[in-house]
């Protein structure tokens, strides 16, 4: 097989800006990134309203965090689930701290084996529609996830010719096997002697 990788990583956008629902978010950089990606305030006025929404249970940025660490664990957990045996580990996490101090995944990944059986073709087979089913698994398969199915499918296509290959070789050995053997010749007997 021509497969280069090993590993794929099935991954879900890290960052939020990357979901729609979750509208422009800025991305932590700098001293932001310190805060475990805390987005920074830019006034005292919006840190009231944001303290006193807090407060009173109704802070949007939590429960767009918290919606999104649903929707991450959610995917990932899809992917790790129909990948079954060929997963190395469970899903990783990469997070983000809300303001209630809680950390809340904000994007993931499950590291899965995608080599080919270089000496079994349809065990490769069988591997490839394995890996395309784990790609597929989650509701909105991502980028990366589409990606990852399309190149199982490749690797499944590649080894049925090579079956076919195999299947093409043993039936021209059995062909020649069978023209090199000498037919025995017949045998008369007399039955009425």
């Amino acid at each position: 097989m021509n497969i280069q990788s090993h590993n794929t990583l099935f991954a879900l956008a890290t960052h939020l800006q990357s979901t729609p629902s979750l509208g422009n978010q800025p991305t932590p950089t700098g001293k932001d990134q310190k805060d475990s990606g805390s987005t920074s305030k830019t006034s005292d006025t919006s840190s009231s309203v944001n303290d006193s929404l807090h407060l009173s249970g109704h802070d949007p940025e939590l429960a767009k965090l918290q919606a999104r660490d649903r929707e991450v664990r959610a995917h990932e957990a899809a992917h790790s689930a129909a990948a079954g045996s060929l997963a190395n580990g469970g899903p990783s996490y990469t997070f983000q701290k809300g303001s209630d101090g809680r950390l809340y995944a904000v994007g993931g990944e499950v590291n899965i084996d995608t080599s080919a059986d270089s000496n079994d073709p349809q065990a490769t087979i069988q591997k490839a529609r394995q890996i395309r089913a784990a790609a597929n698994a989650p509701a909105n398969p991502s980028a990366q996830d589409r990606a990852v199915a399309a190149q199982a499918t490749r690797m499944e296509a590649q080894a049925r010719q090579e079956l076919q290959q195999e299947r093409t070789e043993d039936i021209q050995e059995t062909t020649t096997s069978r023209s090199t053997i000498p037919t025995p010749a017949p045998q008369i007997i007399d039955l009425f002697a």
